[in-house]
């Protein structure tokens, strides 16, 4: 598991290399909640994705990218929101193993 660091801003571009895969990640907080899109090795993976506590953000069986990505509350149950990064909501980047524990689907 990888923590993505997140600053506590409304909109924010953070790139990271989560098992040789080259991501682009951006978070953005809308009136609906917080949005993801994803950009692996120059490919979007996934965009406009509302994030929801503890629910995954990627749809890998058909994408190709290895892994998955999760918002996770500290306090609770709620969904994300951006003033809470890095204190309260984090986003973790779990590798295919550890996604295929955590979801046996």
């Amino acid at each position: 598991m990888l923590q993505i660091p997140l600053q506590a801003v409304p909109s924010q571009i953070v790139k990271s290399v989560c098992d040789s895969q080259n991501c682009q990640i951006a978070i953005y907080q809308k009136s609906q909640g917080v949005f993801f899109d994803l950009n692996s090795n120059g490919t979007d993976i996934v965009t406009g994705v509302l994030a929801h506590n503890a629910d995954f953000l990627c749809c890998i069986n058909y994408t190709g990218f290895e892994g998955n990505f999760v918002f996770i509350d500290t306090q609770g149950t709620s969904d994300p929101s951006y003033d809470g990064f890095g204190t309260r909501y984090f986003l973790v980047y779990l590798t295919a193993a550890e996604y295929a524990a955590a979801n046996p689907t």
